[in-house]
């Protein structure tokens, strides 16, 4: 970046600042009491995004037949919506009143209530008064989480190696049209599927029960090092709900990854560290955005305990941390996430994606086509590698932004080179580092004047995005 000319940083904003966003971030596992969330309101909001993800914890709402406490799940929502944010709810999971294996599995993980008329009938109750009870404050709800992998869709205590999507669908049904009589406004989100590459199957079969005309949008999780094809497999999802005959919004509700090697639950062990966890976060991102999702969350705000298979009187079951927060964090005796919550380098990287992406656009192809020329710079040419990635942004003034990188495989190598563009427009061009947050104006020996626009060369590429801006796309300091 030595040979841009340094122009400025982008203007971060807060939630209050903003109008609209895409982005949003995960506030999960307080129905499980992991962090103390008092802490983390003020610095989220902070980050500029709308979306955050709640758990409403039915174990923790219900602890008496037919008596529901929402207190707690009403200080969380309104201290969110206090400070400009959207909180949306993932309903789950068992509970002890109804379901056995409810009652020693941690929080009720994985314990749907399929073991007796009752429990489902007592589930549904809760939904309708959740739902009741939010009306006006919270819009959207995802019914479970990850209902196609064996630890959340349990039978009698035991996990499957393959959750039956016909099953779920039928309680997804029941639940999606309780939802909607509860609420003219909510609306409902299916799914939240853990593995959209290997599982799709999964949702076909569930949606043979009649249920998309029913569901607003399909929900998806993703943790996986592959962005190179993360648009191609939410566009097949989108396809297959066309093809079931319904246009439904898709929304990305967990990805993150790790920012250290040593932590717990998803790719636990691969060799993560807080560089690596800004490159994920923004790779994925930006591709969900180009896929066109309503709004794409960031798993997680704080470092904290996993506790997907914690056993009731069991503390060391649970005592298993994930470091997948933008805020660092210490853990009491009880695995409660304690400390400052220290932002990473991955809080300040969401915190400028944001402001790149805040308000109104949509994905387009632009007018920017990509050249090979020599490169000096890496004594060879241009990058011209298949696992190059670009993608198009559009405001409604006609402001432009242009994210570009070379995916190469992000826990094993590392890219540096240049790259050439012929860029059919005479607007200001600047390019951005969404991970310093500085912006750089293009000197005149890597710029050409051509007939009909502008010919850049040989700026950097690396294995991180990068974003051109045409005109004033991104408010600036």
């Amino acid at each position: 970046m030595e040979r841009l000319i340094p122009c400025g940083k982008i203007k971060t904003k807060s939630a209050a600042d903003i109008h609209h966003t895409r982005l949003g971030i995960g506030f999960e596992k307080l129905d499980r009491k992991a962090f103390q969330p008092e802490k983390a309101y003020d610095k989220i909001a902070a980050l500029g995004i709308h979306w955050v993800r709640i758990q409403s914890g039915w174990a923790r709402c219900e602890k008496e037949k037919g008596v529901y406490d929402f207190a707690w799940l009403d200080e969380i929502v309104n201290s969110l919506r206090a400070r400009s944010m959207k909180p949306w709810i993932n309903l789950s999971y068992g509970n002890g009143l109804y379901t056995e294996c409810a009652v020693t599995s941690f929080g009720g993980v994985g314990c749907p209530p399929l073991n007796s008329e009752e429990a489902m009938t007592a589930w549904l109750d809760y939904v309708d008064a959740l739902v009741r009870h939010f009306e006006g404050r919270v819009s959207y709800y995802e019914i479970w989480n990850e209902p196609d992998l064996g630890y959340s869709w349990k039978h009698d205590g035991e996990e499957t190696p393959r959750p039956d999507a016909s099953e779920y669908g039928d309680f997804c049904l029941a639940t999606a049209k309780t939802i909607h009589n509860a609420s003219q406004t909510a609306k409902v989100m299916g799914f939240g599927v853990a593995n959209l590459t290997r599982h799709l199957d999964f949702i076909a079969e569930a949606l043979e029960k009649d249920l998309l005309p029913h569901l607003d949008a399909i929900s998806f999780h993703s943790y996986t090092t592959d962005d190179f094809n993360r648009c191609r497999r939410i566009e097949d999802l989108r396809s297959l709900c066309r093809a079931k005959g319904k246009d439904v919004e898709i929304i990305q509700g967990e990805t993150g990854a790790q920012s250290r090697s040593d932590g717990s639950g998803a790719m636990h062990h691969f060799s993560w560290t807080p560089e690596k966890q800004c490159k994920h976060q923004l790779r994925h991102m930006i591709c969900d955005f180009a896929a066109d999702v309503t709004f794409s969350s960031y798993f997680t705000t704080v470092d904290m305990m996993e506790a997907l298979r914690g056993k009731v009187g069991d503390k060391s079951s649970y005592l298993d941390f994930g470091y997948f927060g933008v805020l660092g964090a210490d853990f009491d005796e009880d695995g409660v996430a304690t400390g400052n919550y220290t932002p990473k380098p991955s809080y300040y990287t969401l915190q400028n994606l944001a402001a790149i992406f805040a308000e109104d656009w949509t994905p387009a192809q632009l007018p920017i086509s990509r050249q090979v020329l020599p490169s000096r710079r890496v004594n060879g040419e241009d990058c011209n590698d298949i696992t190059y990635m670009g993608h198009g942004f559009r405001r409604p003034d006609g402001t432009a932004a242009y994210a570009y990188w070379n995916a190469v495989p992000l826990l094993t190598q590392a890219y540096e080179g240049t790259v050439s563009f012929f860029v059919a427009t005479k607007e200001k061009i600047r390019l951005i580092d969404p991970v310093s947050g500085k912006v750089y104006a293009i000197p005149e020996s890597m710029t050409e004047e051509k007939i009909g626009g502008t010919l850049l060369k040989n700026l950097p590429i690396t294995d991180t995005p990068l974003v051109l801006t045409l005109g004033n796309f991104v408010e600036t300091e």
